[in-house]
């Protein structure tokens, strides 16, 4: 006797209260490409068959969304990525001390410099972040390295550099799990935009489509 998982609903859908034959939803139908690109993102970094590849683990995938979504100002996307982690039953602590870590890693960007050039007018200097001591215990070292690679991504871009990778490996990251970690703080910039703009479409809802 065989059994089947049943298929994960449409993450973007559910996070923006999109139904079948919505006006939203015939909208998106219309790009099902698109639709299903995303949908297919997520569930390979969130919900890959297993065995999962590398060395990062689904319930610390979930902390590091969490921790992503709420720095985009995206409590809604925030509060479910959070409810994912903690139907991981992720070590103790790791969900107080992620919502803690996003507290302190607010701020609003993007910062940094260019190399030198025309683009050095636009230089701006932001504040660095570093997680709080009383919350590595609970993260750990490899988690704490990602959500401060994380928060580099999202606010200081240009102040990528081998020095950060190198601490991402100091901390125990593989090569596989740097990549992935960033190609999951890359899907969640899009993900969060994309809902944004669906649920300011919701607000003006459609007539027609044509």
């Amino acid at each position: 006797m065989t059994t089947t998982t049943p298929p994960v609903a449409d993450v973007i859908d559910q996070l923006v209260g999109i139904a079948p034959g919505d006006p939203l939803d015939r909208l998106r139908a219309q790009r099902e490409q698109a639709r299903l690109n995303a949908q297919q993102s997520y569930l390979a970094l969130f919900a890959p068959a297993p065995p999962v590849p590398g060395d990062f683990d689904i319930a610390d995938r979930f902390a590091v969304a969490a921790f992503v979504t709420a720095l985009h100002e995206q409590p809604e996307v925030a509060r479910f990525y959070a409810q994912h982690l903690a139907a991981q039953r992720a070590r103790t602590g790791v969900a107080e001390a992620i919502a803690d870590e996003a507290k302190r890693a607010a701020a609003k960007g993007p910062y940094g410099r260019y190399p030198a050039g025309p683009l050095s007018v636009e230089d701006t200097a932001g504040p660095s972040y570093a997680v709080a001591d009383a919350n590595r215990e609970a993260l750990g070292p490899r988690l704490s390295a990602a959500l401060v690679h994380a928060q580099l991504l999202v606010f200081h871009p240009r102040d990528a550099s081998p020095a950060a990778l190198q601490a991402l490996l100091d901390a125990g990251w593989s090569s596989t799990g740097i990549v992935t970690l960033s190609q999951l703080v890359a899907f969640l910039a899009f993900q969060v935009r994309v809902v944004a703009g669906l649920r300011t479409l919701a607000r003006h809802p459609i007539t027609s489509v044509d």
